[in-house]
């Protein structure tokens, strides 16, 4: 049985939803440290694609570009909320094909040429993706007084959401 493993995809389904939550919800133009708020979401989508299986096995996809990546980094490519939006789908649905592949004990195990194990590359991912979205509710409760709604591990917050992006 893959007690684990079930959690661990519950878990991430809901740091996606929640991501996703903060894309819906906040000004995608409103600097964060310089950088315009999308450039964040795209860093926390494309961390996940890149680090969540394995790092050092991980292909780019079809429209990044040098250094879209990284905020800090200037560059001309701009995608849009439905681009980020399909990436994060993608992203998502990549992380839940991969987790069914896993039993639990994969878990202790480093992937090829990784120096990480599939726990570490995990809970690093449930981390990050949790610090940008939280980042950006907090960009979009300052600028509108609203907070978006946030699932844990209540199954209420399904219902919240289905009646509203906002905490209200």
């Amino acid at each position: 049985m893959n007690t684990l493993i079930k959690q661990i995809r519950e878990q991430a389904a809901v740091n996606f939803i929640n991501l996703e939550t903060a894309v819906r919800t906040y000004n995608r133009d409103a600097l964060v440290c310089g950088s315009p708020a999308w450039r964040y979401v795209y860093h926390a989508i494309h961390s996940a694609d890149k680090w969540f299986i394995n790092p050092c096995d991980h292909t780019e996809p079809d429209f990044h570009t040098e250094g879209l990546d990284n905020p800090d980094k200037p560059s001309s490519t701009m995608l849009t909320d439905s681009q980020l939006l399909e990436y994060l789908a993608k992203v998502r649905e990549k992380t839940f094909a991969y987790l069914d592949t896993l039993d639990d004990s994969d878990l202790y195990e480093k992937p090829k040429d990784c120096p990480y194990t599939r726990l570490e590359l995990v809970l690093g991912q449930f981390r990050h993706i949790s610090l940008h979205t939280g980042m950006l509710n907090g960009q979009t409760i300052e600028r509108t007084g609203r907070f978006p709604v946030a699932l844990g591990l209540d199954k209420n917050g399904y219902r919240r959401l289905e009646k509203s992006l906002y905490d209200e």
